[in-house]
């Protein structure tokens, strides 16, 4: 992630404008090119020998913000450690006690030279080794000394891209409150925001739009007492799994500068940036819409549609899989497939459930998840079990029940 150094904004009134780059674009295209095959060639190279390469190539420039940017991006894809033959520790101990020692004889007896190579030999033969491995080993252990044992390689165009997003959660770090709509999400999509926010523990509030739309009130870190710095950055964190959404905006009031004052920033999926975050969260396995498709065609009672709404589950949300609706009464059951979850966050959903859903719901539960009959306790009308897929005719029944009883 960017540091403060590195963010590039304008200003148009109060508002804060990122000055994002095109990942499209040739020049910048080549620079990232560039950074890469440094990284890609540093391997068992020192961060400070990195660092140098990187400024005997950009250091001149009057404003090196972008390149040190996209650097610092790079860094954070990479994996350093201390390498050292002997314990650095013990062995600075050693050398510098040795090193007072003989300035105290050079002090008392007029002739005598100090010699830091003499020095270094006598430790190496107490430490049985030599002068060339206490020398490597004195100062290993410095962050400029550590040697690159691994690079996550990218492209150039993903590099950009990234950096683009990194502008944005540096931004976001001096939030004070973020408002964001979502419209036309899937129900998987929803639920992966959700998860996503219980997470990284942001504060959230949610309000209902028109359509299949939900305005979702976050709290930034200048808005809270204390632990600001770590809230803002599990908020950051937050926003590559929003930039997966097809249509989004978000509003956040910032305190920016020195003096604080009050700023505005505005992001929408207008903005075209792309989400470095792997895209599992949406998936639906193949015998969820199998089910669906059978329960369509086998089923004429009631009618089955992809479920949206996000309801308030004590202190949680719940965005179930499907409505079912009963075609001659109108009535409604709401019904989850949980075939696919770990089983620890089943026993969590459904103690949940039980404590405060407060409409009819059905609950598919698979005999994978290996859930004992304990766990179900207080839901007897409202488990369907399944091996392989729901069977309709056992969802339609249970329905039936609950909106009888």
């Amino acid at each position: 992630m960017l540091t403060g150094k590195h963010v590039r904004v304008r200003f148009a009134r109060d508002h804060i404008v990122p000055q994002y780059l095109d990942a499209a674009d040739i020049p910048w295209l080549q620079v990232a090119e560039e950074l890469l095959a440094v990284f890609r060639s540093s391997d068992g190279s020192s961060r400070g020998q990195l660092e140098a390469e990187i400024d005997e190539l950009f250091g001149d420039l009057p404003q090196p913000l972008i390149h040190n940017g996209l650097a610092k991006l790079l860094e954070d894809r990479c994996e350093f450690e201390t390498q050292s033959s002997l314990p650095p520790d013990e062995v600075r101990e050693a050398v510098f006690a040795a090193a007072a020692k003989t300035r105290q004889i050079v002090l008392e007896q007029v002739g005598q030279a100090f010699s830091r190579a003499d020095i270094i030999d006598t430790i190496a033969k107490d430490l049985n080794s030599d002068a060339a491995t206490v020398e490597a080993s004195l100062f290993a252990d410095l962050k400029t000394e550590q040697r690159l044992t691994q690079f996550r390689d990218t492209t150039p165009q993903r590099l950009l891209e990234r950096y683009n997003v990194a502008l944005a959660q540096a931004i976001l770090l001096r939030s004070t409150g973020v408002d964001i709509v979502i419209r036309g999400e899937a129900p998987a999509r929803y639920r992966q925001i959700f998860r996503q926010i219980k997470f990284h523990r942001l504060i959230c509030d949610v309000e209902a739009g028109k359509g299949n739309a939900y305005r979702l009130r976050l709290d930034g870190p200048l808005s809270l007492f204390s632990a600001t710095q770590k809230y803002g950055l599990q908020l950051a964190l937050f926003l590559p799994t929003l930039l997966l959404c097809k249509d989004f905006e978000l509003k956040a009031k910032l305190r920016w500068g020195t003096e604080r004052k009050e700023k505005v920033f505005h992001l929408s999926s207008k903005d075209g940036l792309v989400s470095h975050q792997a895209e599992t969260g949406a998936f639906v396995p193949p015998e969820v819409p199998m089910f669906v498709e059978m329960f369509q065609k086998k089923i004429a009672d009631w009618e089955i549609r992809e479920e949206t709404e996000i309801i308030a589950l004590g202190p949680t949300f719940w965005v179930p899989d499907y409505r079912l609706v009963h075609r001659a009464s109108g009535k409604v059951v709401l019904l989850d497939i949980l075939g696919f979850w770990r089983r620890s966050s089943v026993e969590r959903h459904l103690k949940l459930l039980r404590e405060h859903a407060d409409r009819p719901f059905i609950v598919a539960l698979s005999d994978q998840l290996n859930v004992e009959e304990g766990e179900l306790e207080g839901l007897p009308d409202n488990v369907v079990r399944f091996r392989n897929m729901p069977l309709p005719d056992e969802v339609a029944k249970r329905a039936k029940m609950l909106i009888e009883s």
